[in-house]
């Protein structure tokens, strides 16, 4: 598959201290490339540099280059970037004074749509592509806050999709649901890997192996390897990785 997203010799801190060293990866189209590694190895610093976010932290900054379909992301409008890069955080963060219905249409409200037609439209294709849909459709009104952990999770992935996005960034997406939940949202992840271009930062080894096409591992800041996921947990080239997947530290 061809890289839809390039990242070339990319370096971020915070204040004085590095967290990622010349991080060169392609990031493959219409698949999935999970991001694993020991805590405190740069995974979610990558994720925030993808879609502008590290900036946002105080004492933040980064060096190198984000492409996107070889455009640089560094040098367009931060907003531009968080639409075409969108990303899911580790708890669900629906916006607590807003409805199911207006979670969603943020995004498109954001972009302009006023008509209520195409807002209509927008969130109901949004939710179904989400799988949430059927559960909510007869109380969009109702706050998002009142959905399950599951589900409001599920919320914000079509929060995220209904913009359409080119790339969807989800870190430890199901890190704070429990199994019956995160076996939903990894049917989604699933799903979602054929229509978009996915980076997913995970502990979970199992999870990775399920839901990824390709896996990156991160130590120290650092790419140690990249390659397809059966390949990096059946027969890793570096020993490093082998010692990692095989559980022998982290």
């Amino acid at each position: 598959m061809p890289a839809r997203l390039e990242v070339q010799e990319l370096n971020a801190w915070y204040g004085g201290r590095q967290a990622l060293y010349d991080v060169s990866l392609e990031v493959e189209d219409r698949a999935a490339t999970a991001i694993i590694g020991p805590s405190g190895c740069g995974k979610s610093t990558f994720l925030r540099c993808l879609n502008r976010l590290h900036e946002e932290t105080p004492g933040a900054r980064m060096t190198g280059a984000v492409r996107l379909d070889g455009d640089d992301l560094g040098a367009a409008d931060a907003v531009s970037v968080r639409c075409r890069v969108g990303m899911v955080f580790q708890k669900p963060n629906p916006f607590p004074n807003l409805s199911i219905f207006e979670n969603v249409a943020a995004g498109l409200r954001l972009l302009g749509v006023r008509r209520r037609d195409e807002l209509d439209q927008g969130v109901a294709e949004a939710l179904l592509h989400a799988g949430l849909w059927e559960e909510v459709e007869h109380h969009l009104d109702a706050p998002g806050t009142s959905l399950s952990g599951g589900q409001q999770q599920r919320l914000c992935i079509a929060r995220a999709l209904a913009v359409r996005p080119e790339v969807l960034l989800m870190d430890e997406p199901c890190s704070a649901l429990d199994p019956i939940a995160t076996a939903k949202v990894e049917t989604l992840m699933a799903r979602l890997r054929r229509e978009y271009t996915v980076v997913v930062v995970t502990h979970n080894l199992a999870q990775a192996r399920r839901v990824s096409d390709r896996t990156a591992f991160f130590y120290l800041g650092k790419v140690v390897e990249v390659g397809p996921t059966d390949r990096i947990f059946a027969s890793p080239a570096e020993k490093l990785t082998e010692n990692y997947v095989n559980g022998r530290f982290g």
